[in-house]
Protein backbone atom coordinates (compact mmCIF):
# COMPACT_ATOMS: atom_id res chain seq x y z
CA UNK A 1 0.00 0.00 0.00
CA UNK A 2 1.22 3.49 -0.75
CA UNK A 3 2.70 5.27 2.26
CA UNK A 4 0.04 7.98 1.88
CA UNK A 5 -2.48 5.55 3.34
CA UNK A 6 -0.36 3.97 6.05
CA UNK A 7 -1.60 4.65 9.57
CA UNK A 8 0.85 2.71 11.68
CA UNK A 9 2.44 4.62 14.53
CA UNK A 10 0.10 7.54 14.16
CA UNK A 11 0.54 7.84 10.40
CA UNK A 12 -3.21 7.54 9.82
CA UNK A 13 -3.85 11.04 11.14
CA UNK A 14 -1.34 12.49 8.69
CA UNK A 15 -2.84 10.47 5.82
CA UNK A 16 -6.33 11.75 6.69
CA UNK A 17 -5.09 15.34 6.83
CA UNK A 18 -3.35 15.07 3.47
CA UNK A 19 -6.36 13.50 1.80
CA UNK A 20 -8.73 15.97 3.49
CA UNK A 21 -6.76 18.90 2.13
CA UNK A 22 -6.57 17.43 -1.37
CA UNK A 23 -10.32 16.73 -1.55
CA UNK A 24 -11.15 20.18 -0.19
CA UNK A 25 -8.88 21.76 -2.81
CA UNK A 26 -10.59 19.72 -5.53
CA UNK A 27 -13.97 21.02 -4.37
CA UNK A 28 -12.68 24.59 -4.38
CA UNK A 29 -11.38 24.12 -7.94
CA UNK A 30 -14.54 22.45 -9.27
CA UNK A 31 -16.39 24.02 -12.19
CA UNK A 32 -19.80 25.46 -11.29
CA UNK A 33 -22.86 25.45 -13.51
CA UNK A 34 -26.28 27.08 -13.20
CA UNK A 35 -28.18 24.79 -15.58
CA UNK A 36 -30.53 23.13 -14.99
CA UNK A 37 -29.83 23.96 -11.33
CA UNK A 38 -26.74 25.13 -9.49
CA UNK A 39 -24.18 22.31 -9.19
CA UNK A 40 -20.48 21.53 -9.17
CA UNK A 41 -18.68 19.22 -11.57
CA UNK A 42 -15.83 17.54 -9.71
CA UNK A 43 -12.62 16.31 -11.32
CA UNK A 44 -9.63 14.45 -9.84
CA UNK A 45 -11.31 14.29 -6.45
CA UNK A 46 -8.60 12.02 -5.00
CA UNK A 47 -4.84 11.96 -5.59
CA UNK A 48 -3.91 9.43 -8.28
CA UNK A 49 -2.26 7.03 -5.82
CA UNK A 50 -5.24 7.14 -3.48
CA UNK A 51 -7.65 6.50 -6.35
CA UNK A 52 -5.54 3.51 -7.41
CA UNK A 53 -5.62 2.21 -3.83
CA UNK A 54 -9.42 2.61 -3.73
CA UNK A 55 -9.81 0.52 -6.90
CA UNK A 56 -7.35 -2.09 -5.65
CA UNK A 57 -9.15 -2.47 -2.33
CA UNK A 58 -12.82 -2.58 -3.28
CA UNK A 59 -14.78 -4.67 -0.75
CA UNK A 60 -16.00 -8.17 -1.57
CA UNK A 61 -19.63 -8.58 -2.62
CA UNK A 62 -20.45 -10.15 0.75
CA UNK A 63 -19.33 -7.00 2.58
CA UNK A 64 -22.21 -4.95 1.18
CA UNK A 65 -25.75 -4.80 2.50
CA UNK A 66 -28.98 -3.84 0.72
CA UNK A 67 -29.68 -0.16 0.26
CA UNK A 68 -33.34 0.50 0.89
CA UNK A 69 -35.48 3.51 0.09
CA UNK A 70 -36.24 4.13 -3.58
CA UNK A 71 -33.80 1.41 -4.71
CA UNK A 72 -35.80 -1.37 -3.05
CA UNK A 73 -38.36 -1.24 -5.87
CA UNK A 74 -35.61 -2.28 -8.29
CA UNK A 75 -34.85 -5.65 -6.69
CA UNK A 76 -34.71 -8.39 -9.32
CA UNK A 77 -37.41 -11.12 -9.42
CA UNK A 78 -35.06 -13.55 -7.65
CA UNK A 79 -34.60 -11.08 -4.79
CA UNK A 80 -31.18 -9.82 -5.86
CA UNK A 81 -30.63 -6.24 -4.72
CA UNK A 82 -29.57 -3.97 -7.56
CA UNK A 83 -28.07 -1.40 -5.19
CA UNK A 84 -26.01 -2.30 -2.13
CA UNK A 85 -23.91 -0.19 0.19
CA UNK A 86 -21.31 0.10 2.93
CA UNK A 87 -21.30 3.08 5.26
CA UNK A 88 -17.75 4.42 5.44
CA UNK A 89 -17.68 4.91 9.20
CA UNK A 90 -15.04 3.15 11.33
CA UNK A 91 -17.61 0.95 13.06
CA UNK A 92 -18.92 -0.40 9.73
CA UNK A 93 -15.60 -1.28 8.11
CA UNK A 94 -13.96 -2.80 11.17
CA UNK A 95 -14.51 -6.32 9.82
CA UNK A 96 -12.51 -5.62 6.66
CA UNK A 97 -9.09 -7.15 6.21
CA UNK A 98 -6.41 -4.77 7.56
CA UNK A 99 -5.19 -3.53 4.18
CA UNK A 100 -8.70 -2.71 2.99
CA UNK A 101 -9.72 -1.24 6.31
CA UNK A 102 -6.72 1.11 6.23
CA UNK A 103 -7.72 2.53 2.85
CA UNK A 104 -11.42 2.96 3.53
CA UNK A 105 -10.89 4.29 7.05
CA UNK A 106 -8.72 7.12 5.72
CA UNK A 107 -11.15 7.85 2.88
CA UNK A 108 -14.17 7.88 5.18
CA UNK A 109 -12.54 10.10 7.78
CA UNK A 110 -11.31 12.58 5.18
CA UNK A 111 -14.75 12.85 3.57
CA UNK A 112 -16.35 13.49 6.98
CA UNK A 113 -13.91 16.28 7.82
CA UNK A 114 -14.98 19.84 8.53
CA UNK A 115 -12.61 21.13 5.84
CA UNK A 116 -14.37 19.16 3.11
CA UNK A 117 -17.80 20.13 4.41
CA UNK A 118 -16.85 23.80 4.56
CA UNK A 119 -15.49 23.67 1.01
CA UNK A 120 -18.79 22.30 -0.28
CA UNK A 121 -20.74 24.91 1.65
CA UNK A 122 -18.60 27.73 0.26
CA UNK A 123 -18.87 26.53 -3.33
CA UNK A 124 -22.59 25.80 -3.09
CA UNK A 125 -23.34 29.09 -1.32
CA UNK A 126 -25.73 30.49 -3.98
CA UNK A 127 -28.04 27.48 -3.77
CA UNK A 128 -27.73 27.09 -0.01
CA UNK A 129 -28.62 30.75 0.47
CA UNK A 130 -31.73 30.31 -1.65
CA UNK A 131 -32.92 27.50 0.59
CA UNK A 132 -31.71 28.54 4.04
CA UNK A 133 -31.38 32.29 3.72
CA UNK A 134 -28.40 34.54 4.47
CA UNK A 135 -27.49 32.50 7.54
CA UNK A 136 -26.93 29.32 5.52
CA UNK A 137 -23.30 29.05 6.68
CA UNK A 138 -24.48 28.49 10.26
CA UNK A 139 -26.74 25.56 9.33
CA UNK A 140 -25.21 22.37 10.74
CA UNK A 141 -24.67 19.49 8.34
CA UNK A 142 -24.11 15.83 9.29
CA UNK A 143 -22.00 13.91 6.72
CA UNK A 144 -22.72 10.29 5.84
CA UNK A 145 -20.32 8.74 3.29
CA UNK A 146 -21.63 5.56 1.68
CA UNK A 147 -19.85 3.30 -0.80
CA UNK A 148 -22.53 2.08 -3.22
CA UNK A 149 -22.59 -0.60 -5.89
CA UNK A 150 -25.23 -0.83 -8.62
CA UNK A 151 -25.68 -3.80 -10.95
CA UNK A 152 -27.70 -4.29 -14.15
CA UNK A 153 -31.35 -3.57 -13.48
CA UNK A 154 -30.80 -0.63 -11.16
CA UNK A 155 -32.46 2.67 -12.02
CA UNK A 156 -33.85 5.63 -10.22
CA UNK A 157 -36.64 7.83 -11.52
CA UNK A 158 -36.49 11.65 -11.45
CA UNK A 159 -36.63 13.03 -7.92
CA UNK A 160 -35.34 15.97 -5.88
CA UNK A 161 -34.11 14.20 -2.70
CA UNK A 162 -35.75 14.44 0.69
CA UNK A 163 -35.61 17.75 2.53
CA UNK A 164 -33.80 16.00 5.37
CA UNK A 165 -30.76 16.36 3.10
CA UNK A 166 -28.83 19.58 2.64
CA UNK A 167 -26.13 18.60 0.12
CA UNK A 168 -25.84 15.62 -2.22
CA UNK A 169 -22.45 14.54 -3.55
CA UNK A 170 -21.67 11.55 -5.74
CA UNK A 171 -18.10 10.50 -6.50
CA UNK A 172 -17.68 8.08 -9.39
CA UNK A 173 -15.28 5.13 -9.10
CA UNK A 174 -14.97 3.40 -12.50
CA UNK A 175 -11.70 1.92 -13.71
CA UNK A 176 -11.96 3.60 -17.11
CA UNK A 177 -14.33 5.58 -19.33
CA UNK A 178 -15.92 2.57 -21.03
CA UNK A 179 -19.23 3.18 -19.24
CA UNK A 180 -19.24 6.97 -19.29
CA UNK A 181 -22.86 6.89 -20.52
CA UNK A 182 -24.30 5.71 -17.18
CA UNK A 183 -23.77 8.92 -15.22
CA UNK A 184 -26.48 10.79 -13.36
CA UNK A 185 -28.99 12.77 -15.41
CA UNK A 186 -30.14 16.27 -14.47
CA UNK A 187 -33.60 17.49 -15.45
CA UNK A 188 -35.26 20.85 -15.99
CA UNK A 189 -38.86 21.20 -14.87
CA UNK A 190 -40.95 23.13 -17.35
CA UNK A 191 -43.92 25.40 -16.42
CA UNK A 192 -46.34 22.66 -17.47
CA UNK A 193 -44.78 20.28 -14.94
CA UNK A 194 -42.95 18.12 -17.46
CA UNK A 195 -39.33 17.12 -16.89
CA UNK A 196 -36.75 17.40 -19.65
CA UNK A 197 -33.30 15.81 -19.59
CA UNK A 198 -30.87 18.68 -19.97
CA UNK A 199 -27.51 17.37 -18.75
CA UNK A 200 -25.82 14.08 -17.97
CA UNK A 201 -22.71 13.57 -15.91
CA UNK A 202 -20.00 11.41 -17.48
CA UNK A 203 -19.34 8.31 -15.39
CA UNK A 204 -15.60 8.94 -15.57
CA UNK A 205 -12.80 7.88 -13.24
CA UNK A 206 -12.19 10.04 -10.18
CA UNK A 207 -14.96 12.50 -10.98
CA UNK A 208 -18.35 13.46 -9.61
CA UNK A 209 -20.83 16.20 -8.87
CA UNK A 210 -22.42 18.05 -5.96
CA UNK A 211 -25.50 20.18 -5.42
CA UNK A 212 -27.47 21.73 -2.58
CA UNK A 213 -30.81 19.95 -2.32
CA UNK A 214 -33.70 22.13 -3.43
CA UNK A 215 -37.11 22.04 -5.05
CA UNK A 216 -35.53 22.23 -8.50
CA UNK A 217 -32.77 19.59 -8.18
CA UNK A 218 -34.44 16.92 -10.32
CA UNK A 219 -32.11 14.06 -11.17
CA UNK A 220 -32.29 10.41 -12.16
CA UNK A 221 -30.34 7.42 -13.44
CA UNK A 222 -31.24 5.36 -16.49
CA UNK A 223 -31.38 1.57 -16.10
CA UNK A 224 -27.95 0.02 -15.70
CA UNK A 225 -27.53 -2.23 -18.71
CA UNK A 226 -26.03 -5.68 -19.19
CA UNK A 227 -22.83 -4.12 -20.55
CA UNK A 228 -22.02 -2.92 -17.02
CA UNK A 229 -20.38 -5.14 -14.44
CA UNK A 230 -20.76 -2.84 -11.44
CA UNK A 231 -21.44 0.87 -11.10
CA UNK A 232 -19.39 1.88 -8.07
CA UNK A 233 -19.53 5.29 -6.42
CA UNK A 234 -19.43 7.09 -3.10
CA UNK A 235 -22.54 8.97 -2.04
CA UNK A 236 -21.56 11.68 0.40
CA UNK A 237 -24.77 13.10 1.82
CA UNK A 238 -24.91 16.03 4.21
CA UNK A 239 -28.06 15.79 6.29
CA UNK A 240 -29.44 18.97 7.83
CA UNK A 241 -28.43 18.76 11.49
CA UNK A 242 -30.31 21.78 12.87
CA UNK A 243 -32.77 21.25 15.71
CA UNK A 244 -33.18 18.45 18.22
CA UNK A 245 -35.29 16.22 15.96
CA UNK A 246 -32.78 16.22 13.12
CA UNK A 247 -29.85 15.87 15.54
CA UNK A 248 -31.33 12.76 17.15
CA UNK A 249 -32.53 11.33 13.84
CA UNK A 250 -29.13 11.55 12.18
CA UNK A 251 -27.30 9.85 15.02
CA UNK A 252 -30.11 7.37 15.59
CA UNK A 253 -29.86 6.25 11.97
CA UNK A 254 -26.12 5.76 12.29
CA UNK A 255 -26.60 3.68 15.45
CA UNK A 256 -29.46 1.67 14.00
CA UNK A 257 -27.54 0.87 10.84
CA UNK A 258 -24.54 -0.17 12.92
CA UNK A 259 -26.67 -2.64 14.88
CA UNK A 260 -28.03 -4.09 11.63
CA UNK A 261 -24.51 -4.31 10.22
CA UNK A 262 -23.18 -6.11 13.28
CA UNK A 263 -26.08 -8.56 13.25
CA UNK A 264 -25.43 -9.31 9.61
CA UNK A 265 -21.72 -9.90 10.21
CA UNK A 266 -22.46 -12.30 13.05
CA UNK A 267 -24.67 -14.37 10.76
CA UNK A 268 -22.09 -14.62 7.97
Amino acid sequence: MDQTLEWKAGGRSLAVERLRDFVAASVEAAAASEAPFYHLVLDRVFPDDVYAAILANMPAAADYRPMHGRSRANDLPDGTHTRVKIDLFPEYIRHFKPEKRAVWDVVGRALCSLAVRDAFMRRLAPALARRFGPGYAKVSMFPIPVLTRDIPGYLITPHTDTRWKGITVQLYLPRDRSTAHIGTIFHDKRPDGSLVKTKQMAFAPNSGYAFAVGDDTWHSADPVGAEVDTRDSILLTYFVDAGLLRYLRNRGKRLGNFILSESRNRLR
